[in-house]
């Protein structure tokens, strides 16, 4: 009876054991047919591996793949990855030692060789931009490091991507963060940049004073241009009011010689009147002969008054002939 009694207790261990064996096998198949079923999400792509070789690449969507035959062995996220390259000390071309961070942009476009290319395609990328910004920042001098940025992020991004190629990634720009030289090397930029600004204010309040000269100069070559001008008009319209005050006095005076003569020729009594009128002027220029040291040449005798006035003989309007008297000195 114990015999019997230990043996059915054997069989009921065994079937315990048994069905704990297959209750596993049940929830690993359970497992497995579900991790067997992938969703695989919008720029996201999983490789598949069959018995350990490479099998496909799965897309966003829905996919089944046979369990224990297939697994996902690598995930690639297809956006744009953001990577910080971490400090590192470069010595340019003059021997100035300079700490050098950037940040890189590059992204996955093509899974397979993503996975199998490199250990870790990020690793690879930052450690070759840390050796190439070493190499270009070696053939710039200090001054240059500063301005040439550019061309460092350039550089660095052809290398990048011919490198990227064997990696199935693609960079897209590399930036410098920071670059920054020894506190030493820095306060001597910092004297050299205020000694630059001093030379940049004396040149041009020395340009200011300068211009202002020329200007005033100009200026003053100005006015008296401007002066010279307006006296050369002045004297010219004072020329100009002095002909013509004597173009006008010339034609009043002809005018009314016309008119004398017209009226001496046509009125009765005309030419007694214009004799009377002559000796009146001739005798009181005879009082300007009673001053000394006068000398006078006249054409006749002072004392023979109706002598001197038969030289004259009118003979029409406005015209004389006169008979050549003789000259005496008195």
């Amino acid at each position: 009876m114990e015999q019997f009694l230990a043996l059915f207790e054997d069989i009921s261990v065994m079937e315990s054991v048994n069905f704990v064996v297959w209750g596993i096998v049940f929830i690993v198949l359970i497992f497995k047919f579900f991790a067997s079923i992938r969703l695989v999400p919008t720029q996201s792509a999983y490789v598949v591996e069959r018995l350990g070789k490479y099998h496909k690449t799965l897309a966003a969507g829905f996919h089944a793949l046979i369990p224990f035959i297939d697994r996902v062995a690598y995930i690639q996220d297809l956006k744009e990855q953001t990577i910080e390259v971490p400090p590192q000390e470069c010595f340019t071309k003059d021997e100035v030692r300079v700490e050098v961070d950037g940040v890189m942009y590059l992204s996955v476009v093509d899974p397979v060789m993503a996975s199998y290319g490199a250990t870790s395609y990020a690793v690879a990328a930052m450690e070759l931009a840390q050796t190439t910004t070493r190499s270009v920042i070696g053939t710039l001098e200090l001054d240059r490091t500063f301005e040439e940025r550019d061309l460092i992020s350039s550089r660095v991004v052809e290398v990048l991507d011919r490198a990227g190629q064997a990696w199935g990634i693609q960079v897209h720009r590399y930036e410098i963060k920071n670059l920054t030289p020894p506190p030493t090397v820095h306060e001597a930029m910092e004297r050299q940049v205020t000694a630059e600004r001093e030379r940049r204010a004396i040149v041009a309040r020395a340009e200011g004073e300068r211009q202002s000269l020329i200007n005033k100069s100009e200026g003053q070559r100005l006015e008296a241009i401007n002066l010279s001008e307006g006296e050369m008009q002045k004297m010219i319209n004072e020329a100009e009011g002095t002909a013509q005050q004597i173009l006008a006095i010339a034609e009043a005076t002809a005018t009314s010689i016309e008119k004398v003569a017209a009226a001496i020729d046509g009125s009765r009594g005309g030419e007694a009147s214009v004799r009377l009128q002559l000796a009146e002027s001739y005798l009181q220029r005879l009082t300007v002969l009673a001053k000394r040291r006068t000398n006078v040449v006249l054409p006749a005798d002072l004392t023979s008054l109706p002598n001197l006035l038969d030289v004259l003989d009118f003979d029409g309007i406005g015209n004389s002939a006169a008979r050549p008297p003789g000259e005496e000195k008195g």
